[in-house]
Parts: C-alpha cells; structure tokens; sequence
C-alpha cells in the first residue's frame, strides 16, 4: 500500500480483530519538557495523529461528504479532500471540500479535442465545441474512451494543418543523426531555431480559424494546446491550458495583443526535449554542481507577434518525471536563447512550491521552461563543522555564566538586565536545540516538534532585543535619573507577555494553519514551500527596522545632551557605554542572519565562514560586554574570590585548637617564597615565622 507524502503506514483492527492496514497522517505535537511553549506545543498538537484513545462513534461528528472509519476517525468521500489534506481525522471542524480533477496538481486529460469539466465529487470528459462523440453521447470517462470528431470542413482541415506542425517537430526531435554533433553550441543553436520556428507555426495556425476558440494535438513526443482570445470579460480572468499533465495559467489582459483582432496563446509540451537539452546546459554563476531535468520542457508564447513580455506572473505546473532523483535544489528554469547556442537559467522564474508529484512555478515572462534539480558537489566542510561546534559549545558556556551573573549579582539587578536575562535563556535554549536536534530528521513529528521551537526560540530572542531597544530609547529620554521608576513600570509590566506572547502568537497561528511546513527532510528548520519561511523572516526583519529608528533616536538625544549638560557627565556616559552594548548587540544579531540570507553566489563559502563565526560568538560577545566589562559586575567577581579564600583560611585555621602539637603547627606555619634575585646562591628559599 502506498501512502501520500508525511504519512505512516501502520495498522487498525477492526472489530473482529482481523488487521487493516491503513496510513495515518502526523502532525507537530508540540514539545515536551519545554515550559515556555505551552500554546505552541497546543497548537501543533491540536489536528492531531491518529494515536486516539477514545472509542466512541464518530459517525455524528463526521463532515458532509465523508464516511467513518474503524468508529475511531472520519474520512472524505472520494472526490473530496479535508480541509487540512489529512486523509484520516478527527478534528471537529474539518470540512471536506471537492477537489477539481481538471486543474493542477491532477489536470486529468481527457485526450485530443476533448476537455475536463468538474462536478462535485467527480469529473466529466466532454468533446470541445465543434466536436462530437461517434456514439453521438455528450460525456466520457477517460481518453481512452475518446472518439470525438470534427463536425465541420473548416475544423477539420485547421487540425490537420496543427496536427502536421507537431508531426514535423517530433521528426527533428526523433532524429538522432541531428544531434550526434557532440558540439553543445551547436545543438543549443539548432533546439532553439526548432523551437522559435514551432512557436510561430502553432500560432499562426491557431489565427487561421480564429472561430474555433480552443485546439489540443498531440502525439508521442509533443503536445499542443491553443486559445484564440477576441476580448476580456475583466482583467483578473485568466485562462488555463494543459499538454501531457503540464498546465499554465495566464492573464486574459496580457493574452490579448491587438484590440482589433483575436490573439493567440499557446502552450507546448514536449517530452522527448529533455533528452536532448539536459542538465549540462545548465550555467549559472557559483553553481559548479551537477543538475539534471525533473521535468517535461514546456513552451508558452502569445502572438501574433510572439511577444515574450507579460505584465503579470505566468503559473506553470509541472508533473515530476517518474525515476528521476529529486535529492538537491529544485530550480525553475527557462531556456536562454543567444545567437549562437542558449542555455537554462533561473532569471524570472520563481519556485512558488512542491509536492511528491508537481512542482509549481511563476515566470515573469514567457520562454521554454523546465524544472532541474542541483547537485551540490561540495563535500562537507571540516573546517566549517569544527568552528560550529567549538563556537556554539564555548557560547553556550558564556550565555550559562551570563545567565548566573544577571541572575545572582544584586549590584546590577535592574531592567535591562532582566531583559538580558530572558535574551540570554532565548539563546542558550536555542543553540543548545541546534546544537543537538537540527539534523534529527528520522522522525517527522519530532522534527517538526524541533523546528516549531527553534522558530519561538529565535523569535523570542529577537523579541528581547526589541524590548531592548525600547528601553535604551525610554532611558535616554530620562537621563536624569537612569533607573526612572515610572519607565521601568512600564516596561515590567509590557516586557513578559511581549517577550514571550508575540513569539507564541506568530509561531501559533504558522503551526495552526500550515503544521505540515515544519520540517525539511535534511533540516528540522521551516520549509520554502507557500514562502512559509516568511513567518520567520517578516518578523525579525520588523522588529530589527524597529530597533534601528530605537538607536538613531538614542543617538539624536546623547548628541543634543552632550552638547548642553556638563555637569550629568557620568551619567551621560553610561549611558553612552549602554547604547554602544546594545548597538553592538543588535549589529552582531543582525549581522548573523543578513549573512545567512546572502550566501549565494561566488561569495558563498566566504559568508558561510563568516556566519558560522559570529553566530556561534553571540554568547561570548553578550557575557563579554554586559559582564566583563562591567565595572560593578568585575567588583562583584573580586569579592567572591576574596570571600571564597577568606573562607579557605578560616577553614585552615580552625583545624588547629588548644590541644595540637607544636610540631604540627610548626608544620602549617605560613611560608614566603624567596625573591627570584636570590635564589640560586645557596641561601634557603623559604623562610618560616615564630
């Protein structure tokens, strides 16, 4: 039996006892043992998987179109998917929905001249206006059951006319003498000409009979679908079309060249291309690793000028070519015709998502385009491993020691570093997660459960830093009196449910309405897919600009202070030392995830180093200035060495009461070494006192 992707196959026994075998889909739980995620570790558990124990009847609770299953758990009707993509479940509230067969990611294909038309529940295959069944029926099952021919003279020669276009393509792209050439120039100069010249043809020969609005031809090697458009019923229509499971979608408004004539859209699939234009063509700065195709190639051109230019993103669908690995990066990618030769690129294509059976792409205009996917060549990197661990086990020290510090030193106990408190467990918490659970991508609950916390973790240290930067801007507005007890009202009261609320909100409601994007099969991190990752980018990049007008603010007040105040001269710097802590911090946080966004291209492996560095040194950089620097918190560090060898000579001479001997006392007597001048001249180094 054969599961859907992100489920289990296990077992259910029915009431006889007999067993069932059945796939059970998995959603973050949450995570145990981490009390500062109770809503997270709700919200991720909440859908559901199927280890339930209670055994009542769920046919009152199951949705319309769904049937129950086992008395344990509901189920959508064929034809109809819950609202959640889970096959099996129990959540009060799904809903099961009809999933339209006709449009991607299924796009059934009813053969030549026919098309798909959805109805709840199921589909119907229906000839295209001037077409009909040989039986005279309206609707069929399949393409195998399509016999729909031409009712017209006119029809019927304009197919013939597309039909010998694509019979002349697949000729030269089955003609294996044409490309034994070897000479990658030349068969990227001669794919291209056939390319541009089978575009041209297709619309020419669609505008031939701009009556018949929409043609599909195909044969084994191409597919073509066409649509003659004379106008638009709004700018948001768009148009659909399908060769061999490939679809695109694009704007009526760009379809539509000439108000005084019809336009032609075309769209072209060819499954035997790939052969021919393979991975190796694939040329893009810093990419040195080696790719292949994961798809059919298609073609998407409007005319009658052919014009390449859209105002609006085109969608494609592609259906992943069965056998072909899909470990690496996936790339949508276009053909770039030159004068002489052409090769893939990604410029204007997006990767929009994925899914075990389709890849999904928007392309700023139109092209031949295809889905490759990237082989990275580079090995891992020693070098690279040894600064991570060695960086994050020595800031985990640092962020432990700071901790202890603002917790324990009363002389500093105030709140800033309350606040420096909660940034340090945020981080300690974190790296440690990272250190240990980023790579544990055995079990996708579990690391779906790693990744929901690592997004609140770093969420919630950002957090910090912008309750940071809140107070550096209240305190400098209060110079006077650096600990203004009305400020710091205020800031106690807002600074827990902020720091650690508006984390628990965001990665809340991310896990609540996508749970299945926690977790990539090589990193327990978020997933690229429906740009998910922006949960976690859109916050941090705000509430860094936040932080930003914070300390241009600080700066305008410490210059106009500077300049008026001579005698709060103390004050003014500390606050100055304050704001260039804060700064510095807030330049090294930032720093980190700038650096981890723009590791691409020939300068990749130089900001991966970088990266690497100062993320795993946030802990040092932290206990380093808000510590060691600190002049209270170094007097605090003398005083407990002077108590704890004061407490050690106390110790040593509580040993000796009334009733020892002299010899032992004599033993223990207190002992100078001698100076280093006179050592080496026979005279005894150690002198002893009565």
């Amino acid at each position: 039996m054969r599961c859907p992707v992100r489920w289990d196959k296990g077992q259910l026994r029915t009431q006889e006892g007999t067993p069932r075998y059945d796939c059970s889909g998995h959603l973050p739980t949450g995570m145990p043992g981490l009390a500062l995620l109770p809503g997270l570790c709700l919200l991720l558990s909440w859908p559901g998987d199927l280890d339930w124990k209670n055994s009542d009847s769920c046919n009152p609770h199951c949705p319309v179109h769904s049937t129950c299953v086992n008395s344990t758990h509901c189920t959508c009707d064929p034809g109809f998917r819950s609202e959640s993509g889970y096959k099996f479940f129990q959540f009060l509230l799904e809903t099961c929905n009809d999933i339209d067969e006709c449009r991607p990611p299924i796009s059934v294909y009813c053969g030549v001249h026919g098309e798909c038309r959805n109805i709840e529940g199921t589909f119907e295959c229906h000839c295209l206006p001037g077409y009909e069944l040989l039986s005279g029926g309206t609707r069929f099952k399949n393409s195998s059951e399509n016999t729909c021919q031409n009712v017209t003279t006119s029809s019927s020669r304009t197919s013939k006319q597309l039909q010998k276009v694509v019979e002349e393509v697949k000729s030269h792209l089955d003609n294996t003498t044409l490309w034994r050439s070897g000479n990658k120039t030349d068969v990227a100069t001669k794919v291209t000409k056939i390319l541009k010249q089978m575009e041209k043809n297709v619309l020419e020969t669609a505008l031939r009979s701009p009556e018949k609005t929409t043609q599909r031809v195909q044969n084994s090697s191409v597919a073509v679908e066409t649509r003659v458009v004379r106008s638009c019923s709004g700018w948001r229509e768009l148009f659909g079309l399908v060769a061999q499971s490939n679809a695109m979608e694009i704007h009526c408004t760009d379809v539509l060249q000439n108000p005084q004539g019809p336009s032609a859209v075309a769209f072209i699939s060819y499954s035997s291309l790939g052969r021919i234009l393979d991975g190796s063509f694939f040329q893009e700065p810093g990419e040195t690793g080696r790719a292949h195709l994961s798809s059919q190639v298609v073609s998407a051109t409007i005319g009658p000028d052919r014009n390449l230019s859209v105002r609006q993103p085109v969608s494609l669908t592609f259906q992943r070519t069965q056998g072909v690995s899909r470990d690496g990066q996936v790339l949508c990618v276009y053909w770039a015709s030159q004068q002489w030769g052409g090769h893939w690129s990604t410029d204007g294509c997006l990767l929009v998502g994925e899914n075990s059976t389709h890849v999904f792409c928007n392309a700023t205009h139109l092209s031949s385009f295809a889905v490759l996917v990237a082989l990275s060549q580079q090995e891992e990197d020693f070098v690279l491993d040894v600064i991570t661990y060695v960086g994050l086990g020595l800031s985990l020290l640092c962020l432990l020691l700071a901790a202890l510090t603002f917790l324990l030193c009363k002389a500093i106990q105030n709140t800033s570093t309350s606040i420096h408190l909660q940034l340090s467990l945020c981080l300690f918490l974190a790296h440690l997660l990272f250190l240990t659970a980023i790579d544990r991508t055995e079990i996708r609950v579990l690391c779906a459960i790693i990744a929901g916390a690592l997004h609140y973790l770093y969420l919630a240290a950002f957090t910090w830093m912008l309750l940071e930067g809140l107070n550096l801007f209240l305190t400098a507005r209060n110079l006077m009196v650096v600990n203004y007890s009305g400020m710091n009202k205020v800031i106690k009261w807002l600074m827990f449910p902020v720091g650690y609320g508006v984390p628990a909100v965001i990665v809340g409601v991310s896990a609540a309405s996508r749970p299945h994007l926690y977790g990539t099969p090589r990193r327990c991190w978020l997933q690229l897919q429906n740009a998910f990752v922006w949960s976690f980018l859109g916050p941090i990049c705000a509430m860094a600009c936040v932080n930003f007008v914070f300390f241009l603010s600080v700066l305008c007040i410490l210059r106009r202070k500077l300049s008026s105040l001579n005698s709060e001269v103390s004050t003014i710097q500390n606050t100055r030392m304050l704001t260039f802590k804060a700064t510095a911090q807030l330049v090294i946080l930032g720093c980190t995830w700038c650096l981890g966004v723009l590791q691409v291209g020939p300068a990749a492996k130089l900001l991966a180093y970088l990266f690497t560095i100062v993320n795993t040194l946030q802990g040092v950089f932290i206990f380093l200035v808000y510590c060691l620097l600190s002049q209270q918190v170094r007097k605090w560090f003398r005083e407990l060495i002077r108590t704890k060898s004061m407490s050690e000579s106390l110790t040593l001479s509580s040993r000796f009461g009334p009733e020892s001997k002299p010899s032992e006392i004599h033993e223990e007597k207190i002992v100078k070494l001698e100076p280093p001048a006179t050592r080496g001249q026979g005279s005894p180094w150690i002198q002893s006192t009565s």
